[in-house]
């Protein structure tokens, strides 16, 4: 385990899992913290010896519980658009990292750790997790793209209610309403979040990285340019080694072998 004060790194097989780690404070999100998780996911977006990142919080009551508050009171009229200009860089950082990014939420996921989870491309979340966007009991609202990723997610109807009201929800109306993919016991939250990334790591890496690009597009083009650069990407997938090798293995009956035995693809 390597990383900061404030962030550890592991990277094992082709998986990173970072860990905020500020357990006494509830892993809130300070300055350094975001500058520390945004130069580490420049990092991991160059190194080809990994595939699949794995983000969660340390210790076992909070995934990230929100945005420190002291530096949150200290803000301005003037002060607060480069604070949530910051925050929004370094979460589609993790949006288009260009690699898959799940989410195990191990806890409390509110204010800018909802906005956190948002941004990741998978979650998980254990029985005990919390998720909520209560800005709106401080004064102000989500900055950090919730109230438009949290939109696009449940729906702009239950999205309204959790920004206007403040409410929580728990880990299972969270799945209801399609905020997380799967809700599993404290215990096995890890070992799913690296299952779900051990299947991704099987698959062709040059289908996921252009599936992210397109499905990423979803949010910004309209029905006919999405498809136009959908038909683009999946030509690029056709004329790749990947796509032979997926396409024998499934005419011979076996399993593709997208990666040698060294682990390279």
């Amino acid at each position: 385990m390597s990383g900061t004060e404030t962030i550890l790194f592991e990277g094992r097989q082709g998986i990173a899992r970072v860990t905020i780690n500020r357990p006494e404070k509830l892993n809130a999100l300070n300055a350094e913290t975001k500058k520390e998780l945004f130069q580490l996911l420049e990092r991991i977006k160059h190194d080809s010896g990994i595939d699949v990142l794995v983000l969660t919080g340390a210790g076992e009551k909070a995934f990230v519980a929100g945005t420190d508050i002291q530096e949150l009171s200290q803000l301005t009229g003037e002060t607060g658009r480069e604070f949530s200009e910051h925050g929004q860089a370094v979460f589609n950082a993790i949006e288009n990292l260009g690699k898959p990014v799940i989410a195990a939420v191990n806890g409390y996921a509110l204010g800018g750790g909802m906005e956190l989870a948002l941004a990741c491309h998978i979650r998980v979340a254990s029985e005990n997790a919390r998720f909520g966007q209560p800005e709106v009991n401080l004064g102000v609202i989500p900055g950090y793209g919730g109230t438009q990723r949290l939109a696009r997610l449940v729906g702009k109807g239950r999205a309204m209610e959790m920004i206007l009201t403040g409410d929580p929800v728990d880990a299972h109306e969270a799945l209801r309403i399609g905020l997380v993919n799967k809700v599993v016991p404290p215990k096995e939250l890890a070992s799913t979040a690296d299952e779900i990334a051990r299947k991704i790591q099987s698959k062709g890496q040059l289908a996921i990285r252009l599936a992210l690009k397109a499905v990423n597009t979803t949010d910004e083009a309209n029905l006919t340019d999405g498809q136009v650069l959908e038909a683009s990407l999946f030509a690029l997938c056709c004329g790749s080694a990947e796509f032979r090798e997926g396409t024998s293995a499934f005419l011979e009956k076996r399993k593709p072998m997208f990666r040698q035995p060294d682990g390279k693809s």
